[in-house]
């Protein structure tokens, strides 16, 4: 066994029940020295979407570990158990093979190494056919994180075979940009599908006068550069573009929805 690893963990578990707690203990019982960070157990039931999204912008702030991840619709039925080692930093995931950390592992140089860890004689047994967080997935992140190699953890498989999660991809049309909206958050600002690295391909720059679906909207850097109640056009906390308004609701003025497109045109 090599150095004890860091484990991030998130789930649909939510906050009210045993779950999170339970696949703490086998984690610490495999992993005795290896802290675990609750990147959020808050995920909508069944969200795969949301929770990979989150994933993907959120670990690069948390050191190369273990990433823990279940949000598992299929749980019990043919879908694959999967541990996958990236490219970049030697990262380590262990999640249900959905598509939940297929956008976190294409951020950190895409999957070098995967298994199907099924049935992988890490598991405790009983595994109950409900409850693979703690009978399956924890064990190997535990197994993982005290030092153990991933290829004691399943049988080997090819990276290609590793399910991806669709996205909708933003495009340049003409003199728009056409986005989609990702996340909403609980202000109503809307998170767009344009990464920091590919703002200068659409020619988009700070203090352009923008139109967003109708709306005249500034680029700027925060809030409090426009007017309460006005619209604007910033980088977010996670440096993707995002539309907001000051003290209001960018979704409720733009009647947005996940995956709606974002028509963004320089005035």
């Amino acid at each position: 066994m090599g150095i004890a690893r860091p484990v991030t963990f998130l789930t649909d578990y939510g906050y009210d029940d045993e779950y999170v707690g339970v696949c703490h203990a086998v984690i610490a019982e495999r992993a005795p020295q290896s802290r675990i960070l609750d990147l959020t157990h808050g995920i909508e039931r069944h969200d795969i979407r949301t929770g990979a999204l989150i994933l993907r912008r959120s670990l690069p702030y948390f050191p190369a570990g273990v990433h823990l991840a279940v949000v598992d619709p299929q749980v019990g039925g043919s879908r694959r158990g999967i541990a996958v080692r990236t490219a970049d930093e030697d990262r380590i995931f262990v999640a249900p093979d959905n598509g939940l950390i297929s956008l976190a592992a294409q951020r950190f140089g895409g999957i070098v190494e995967a298994v199907d860890i099924s049935g992988t004689p890490q598991r405790l047994e009983p595994t109950a056919a409900t409850f693979h967080g703690r009978d399956i997935f924890a064990p190997v992140a535990g197994y993982i994180a005290a030092g153990g190699h991933i290829a004691d953890c399943g049988t080997p498989l090819d990276p290609d075979e590793v399910v991806v999660l669709e996205m909708p991809l933003a495009r340049a049309e003409d003199d728009q940009l056409i986005a989609h909206a990702l996340t909403i958050d609980t202000f109503g600002n809307v998170t767009l599908d344009v990464e920091h690295e590919e703002l200068a391909a659409f020619g988009l720059r700070l203090g352009q006068l923008l139109s967003v679906n109708g709306h005249d909207a500034p680029y700027v850097t925060s809030y409090i550069d426009v007017p309460s109640g006005d619209l604007l056009v910033y980088e977010d906390a996670y440096r993707s573009l995002a539309v907001a308004v000051n003290r209001g609701s960018a979704a409720e003025l733009l009647n947005l929805v996940i995956d709606d497109e974002v028509s963004i045109t320089p005035r």
